[in-house]
């Protein structure tokens, strides 16, 4: 293992925690900028509620497909290349949505936006495999959802004062300058971490050869989804709480914004506890005991919202702990999946990144099918969180006697 990962001097850790941190974050910070001015995007552009709400959840489908498409890359080519491709045309795509003149148009760019960004999370996630292994691997990317939480923490607000200054299509040209920010960063300081002896050789056959051998383990497909569920929780939120907060118990923008960071101090917390509890505790163990938890208080959430106990503020403690327990969640699920593979991370890591936006894609546009009110958001989260607990206890053995032990 590299000593510069391994080195006392942890200013040089911290340093990849962070440089990776931000990686893993544009996408989120790409999504959670641009909430606070769904309701005005929809009114400019001459669209719905539920098309301004596509806007957001097309652009996880956009990162599912590129992260299927560029995790091959990064093992064939190794890290560093196709990760500046990727920053470089995020920052294109992020300047072309800022001068679309539909809602179509806006919403066609955004799956492009999110195929070219999703570089961002198939890199970091494989560099932290090319590093480390097991439950150090879940500490690390532990460290890394306490840059990601810092998204949802100041995103809605960056993007609702630089919208309330400019305009909403300057939250757009934010996003460019933040990729080429963090293009010049990788280029100066991020080496590349896959050394040429260690690349995928082949073509296509290869690639899917891959992409077969994965499929074809269970337990990791299993591991690979729960993130993907997890991440489908959060996105209701996300996509459902400018409607619901904005709209139907009329918070400002300002508030919203607060709120959004409330909520994201409680994923960075529970993520930094886990970093902590991942030292003594077996990743699985932590992974089975959060979902059964978290599960108690979705219920409880879609109870809240459909008696209106405690009103905004009943609906706003119990969404808390709900997303606090996400922290837990995908850094175990996906630390453990890739240390099933570590000869084909990037590959891994885009099958997790994939199903991860796929799902959350998929599953986050029915709030607002369903109605888009505080109901419809929380049966989505509840239901996410069913098949989660699902998947855990029927295609691993987590739940049976002893089995924890063929994950760990």
């Amino acid at each position: 293992m590299p000593d510069d990962l391994t080195s006392p001097r942890r200013a040089r850790t911290y340093r990849w925690v962070i440089m990776l941190g931000a990686l893993a974050a544009l996408p989120a910070f790409t999504v959670d900028m641009y909430l606070p001015s769904l309701p005005e995007v929809a009114a400019d552009l001459g669209s719905t509620d539920s098309f301004a709400q596509l806007s957001v959840s097309i652009m996880l489908i956009g990162g599912a497909f590129g992260q299927l498409v560029i995790g091959p890359l990064s093992d064939r080519w190794g890290r560093r290349a196709p990760l500046m491709w990727g920053l470089a045309l995020h920052v294109v795509t992020s300047l072309l949505c800022a001068f679309a003149p539909t809602m179509d148009v806006l919403i066609g760019l955004r799956l492009l936006q999110g195929f070219f960004n999703a570089a961002c999370g198939v890199a970091a996630m494989a560099v932290v495999r090319d590093r480390f292994v097991g439950a150090e691997a879940a500490r690390i990317l532990s460290r890394l959802m306490l840059i990601i939480g810092v998204a949802p923490m100041l995103a809605p607000a960056f993007g609702s004062a630089v919208a309330a200054a400019a305009g909403w299509r300057w939250v757009f040209a934010f996003l460019a300058l933040a990729g080429v920010g963090m293009a010049v960063v990788v280029w100066r300081l991020m080496p590349e971490t896959l050394p040429v002896e260690r690349r995928q050789g082949g073509g296509p056959r290869t690639v899917l050869g891959g992409y077969g051998t994965l499929l074809r383990d269970k337990h990791f497909m299993a591991l690979a989804v729960l993130p993907g569920l997890g991440q489908a929780v959060l996105m209701s939120y996300v996509v459902g709480s400018p409607f619901v907060f904005q709209e139907y118990y009329g918070l400002s923008h300002t508030q919203f914004s607060l709120l959004f960071a409330i909520n994201g101090l409680g994923l960075v917390l529970s993520a930094q506890v886990n970093a902590s509890l991942v030292r003594r505790v077996a990743p699985i163990r932590l992974l089975r005991s959060a979902l059964l938890v978290q599960g108690v208080f979705a219920v409880g959430l879609l109870v809240v919202a459909i008696t209106q106990f405690g009103g905004v503020v009943g609906l706003l403690v119990m969404l808390w702990i709900v997303l606090a327990f996400q922290g837990l969640i995908p850094a175990n699920a996906s630390a453990i999946a890739l240390s099933r593979h570590g000869e084909r991370a990037g590959t891994a890591a885009a099958v997790i990144g994939a199903v991860q936006s796929g799902v959350a894609g998929a599953v986050s546009p029915l709030v607002g099918v369903l109605g888009g009110d505080a109901v419809a958001m929380s049966a989505v989260m509840l239901g996410a969180w069913v098949c989660a607990l699902a998947v855990l206890a029927l295609a691993t053995p987590a739940y049976r006697r002893g089995g924890w032990t063929q994950l760990a």
